[in-house]
């Protein structure tokens, strides 16, 4: 079994995926341990929207000019949003979830990235977080945050080396 610290090593961004589905069991286990992350008093404001199906990962993957493209070729994605009426740090609940999601989805031999959706912009008219709310008619009081891109890894990428970590932005007592 791999240690936590192994897991977090060895997690790298993942943009290039291996032709081959996701089974249902392992992506009910990535979206269960999202749904077990923690939210600020329990309001547990975040939504999963998961997206199988060729043609809607090729749109989704138009979500920006830039770094959303892998999603094309991708055989998962994952879009993070939240209930902004359900909490005041729907952004941060979010983003431990979908953190959560991508450590459980390295458990399971996968590879992921996050595209981050938030405060991007598809084009000078549109932001990208317009373009997924028309794309899947997502309500107005959700927030969208950002999509996972999953898949089994058909890149590899060099393991953290813990003798190279910036040990210097570790600071005891005091700054």
């Amino acid at each position: 079994m791999t240690s936590f610290f192994e897991l977090l090593k060895t997690r790298r961004s993942i943009r290039k995926y291996l032709p081959k589905t996701v089974e249902q069991d392992k992506i009910q286990q990535i979206t269960f341990a999202g749904l077990m992350s923690p939210a600020s008093k329990r309001s547990n404001p975040w939504e999963f929207i998961v997206v199988e199906d060729k043609k809607l990962l090729v749109q989704l993957s138009e979500c920006r000019s830039h770094s959303s493209q892998m999603l094309a070729e991708s055989p998962l994605g994952i879009v993070v949003i939240a209930d902004k009426t359900k909490s005041d740090v729907w952004m941060e609940d979010a983003s431990i979830a979908a953190i959560i999601m991508q450590l459980q989805a390295q458990d399971l031999g996968l590879g992921s990235c996050w595209i981050q959706v938030y405060g991007r912009e598809k084009n000078e008219s549109i932001t990208a977080e317009e373009y997924i709310r028309e794309l899947f008619g997502i309500p107005e009081q959700f927030g969208i945050l950002c999509i996972l891109s999953i898949g089994y890894p058909d890149e590899v990428r060099k393991h953290f080396d813990t003798e190279k970590l910036a040990t210097d932005k570790i600071h005891a007592e005091k700054f």
